[in-house]
């Protein structure tokens, strides 16, 4: 009975996900008023009026109509946006995955036990998935811990889709199947998918009702690896993935339409736990330079990426276990039926691929002088501090502010995810006039940057808080064409894009966390900047990409303006008497 009781009583990962209160939508005027400020660092005076003759007309006309039909749709949905957020933002999106969607970043693990070594990736390999899939254990048991602000729990609904969820590509819009289920819910897969020289195969990591260990999934990457270098490549099927997504589901329908066996083939690799690849490349990283890197998928990624970090660091980076291995099957190769056609469709997906990914510049090191600690003490929110310091090394680099994008959190609310947080503001700008103006005293620029901090941290708590503006924006546009009605002018006025409007950001930017963990997404446009950055105590850990093709930007230029930045504003703090 008592264990029972104790059963009862311990938080579940998902327990809270009904009673999380429904996404709210902000009162228009309030969002209309926001927009005003975060279009007015990129406008001239006239430009401004007229934009502000734009946005008066849509508050008192159709404006007033779409919110109200917006409220309606929000009676009945505990998130307005989630659907449409998911559809727009991911599943209507016709460029290829990988690299432009995908979030990818060394492991954490070469900091400490693991620096890179040769002939240590089979083994690694196999702690590294053994300590994965207690994870996955962990969330079919739902003993997954809630996130939580203060004592506030945070929507955990995307960690189901962190294991056994494939995007399906469709011709016009793809969509998510997803096979993952607690254990209360039912059946859930169990077998993973390992890539290695073009060919896929599968093996099931519970064997007899346990967990395979580290010592048996060596055996059963080494039976692959071993396979493969005594036999010529496999095709590459996976390749197609990193296609133009219309591209990608002709191919999979014209695969499948050579043999029907490729269904099922595609479903088991669609519903395993996820896809491990085994590759030669070796990309080398140090504790300082971050510059090369592997991709994996997915923000949540970040939680699962530390827990196994931890893990290791738990384990000195050893399998402290039984070296026993059990008689497991061998991993099942999945051959596919192939011809000429998607074999010449595989050749054009890694053309496509290698020329994308080598027009990508990426700078990513480590700012050891300071971090958190330092910024703490001098009452200055380190997320902000380094937002500001990209705004200001921006400015320095290209003469003009930045339009930026900064990832806020919703997750307090039900299937909440991002808003947009712009840090380009006025006062931001006002700021780094200040300090490029040689008559500006240091107590002028240390006020301008105070008011720059505090404009920033308000804004971060009303975004988190459902009041950000750009969703609200996107939501009205949106329900505007469900209603047939031709697009409204303020989307279509040139202000409204030079802001970053409709996906235009120069600065895609996010904070990664205050863990080990880091990674980079690119430019959200061409001549625009990736930028991702994780805080500890005593460094800023930052990752900045741009497009080698755009003459003028330069990612290794921006990371050092950056750096100097950071100097130039505590400098301020230390000398700058009030």
């Amino acid at each position: 009975m008592e264990n029972q009781l104790a059963k009862s009583t311990e938080e579940r990962t998902f327990q809270y996900q009904d009673s999380l209160p429904s996404l709210p939508v902000p009162p228009l005027e309030e969002s209309l008023k926001k927009y005003l400020e975060s279009v007015k660092p990129f406008a001239n005076e006239e430009e401004y009026k007229k934009t502000e003759e734009i946005v008066q007309k849509f508050q008192n006309g159709i404006g007033a109509e779409l919110h109200q039909k917006l409220l309606e749709r929000a009676k009945g949905k505990r998130n307005w946006l989630e659907e449409w957020w998911l559809n727009v933002a991911y599943l209507d999106v016709r460029i290829p995955s990988q690299l432009n969607v995908n979030f990818a970043g060394p492991s954490p693990h070469f900091e400490h036990y693991w620096p890179p070594k040769e002939g240590t990736h089979l083994e690694r390999g196999s702690i590294i998935l053994w300590h994965n899939l207690n994870y996955w254990q962990l969330l079919r048991k739902e003993k997954v811990p809630v996130d939580k602000v203060g004592n506030t729990p945070l929507d955990m609904n995307q960690f189901r889709m962190l294991f056994s969820t494939c995007k399906v590509p469709g011709i016009t819009r793809d969509s998510i199947m997803n096979y993952f289920r607690t254990e209360s819910e039912g059946h859930s897969p169990s077998h993973l998918a390992v890539l290695c020289r073009g060919r896929v195969f599968v093996f099931d990591v519970i064997h007899e009702g346990s967990l395979i260990t580290p010592p048996e999934f060596l055996r059963q990457l080494t039976h692959i690896q071993e396979k493969c270098r005594r036999e010529p490549e496999g095709p590459g099927i996976a390749a197609l993935t990193s296609e133009e997504r219309t591209r990608w589901a002709k191919a999979r329908e014209y695969l499948i339409s050579l043999d029907p066996e490729n269904l099922t083939l595609l479903e088991k690799i669609q519903s395993s736990l996820f896809v491990y690849s085994m590759e030669d490349g070796r990309p080398h990283v140090t504790p300082e330079d971050y510059s090369q890197h592997a991709p994996y998928d997915a923000m949540v990624m970040v939680h699962i990426a530390h827990y196994v970090d931890e893990k290791i660091l738990e384990n000195e980076g050893r399998w402290k276990g039984s070296e026993k291995v059990r008689d497991l099957p061998f991993p099942e190769e999945l051959v596919f039926t192939v011809d000429e056609k998607i074999l010449n469709d595989i050749s054009q997906a890694k053309a496509q691929y290698l020329k994308e990914a080598s027009n990508l510049q990426f700078a990513a090191y480590a700012f050891t002088s300071f971090g958190k600690k330092l910024t703490k003490k001098k009452k200055l929110h380190p997320d902000t501090f380094i937002q500001l310091a990209l705004q200001l090394a921006y400015y320095r680099l290209h003469g003009r502010p930045g339009c930026c994008y900064e990832t806020a959190m919703t997750r307090y609310f039900y299937h909440g995810r991002t808003e947009t947080l712009r840090p380009c503001t006025t006062e931001a700008v006002r700021w780094c006039q200040f300090m490029q103006d040689p008559s500006a005293s240091l107590l002028e620029r240390q006020q301008k940057m105070l008011e720059a901090f505090a404009k920033h941290n308000k804004m971060m708590k009303e975004c988190s808080s459902g009041r950000g503006f750009d969703r609200h924006l996107l939501g009205l546009l949106l329900t505007a064409r469900e209603e047939g009605l031709p697009t409204p002018e303020l989307y279509t006025d040139p202000l409204f894009s030079r802001s970053g409007g409709g996906g235009n950001f120069v600065l895609s930017t996010s904070l990664v966390g205050y863990l080990r963990i880091q990674g980079v997404v690119v430019p959200m446009v061409h001549n625009g900047y990736g930028f991702f950055y994780h805080i500890r105590d005593d460094r800023f850990v930052v990752a900045c990409s741009a497009w080698k093709s755009c003459p003028e930007t330069d990612a290794e230029k921006l990371v050092q303006l950056i750096f100097h930045a950071f100097h130039d504003m505590m400098q301020l703090m230390n000398t700058a008497h009030l």
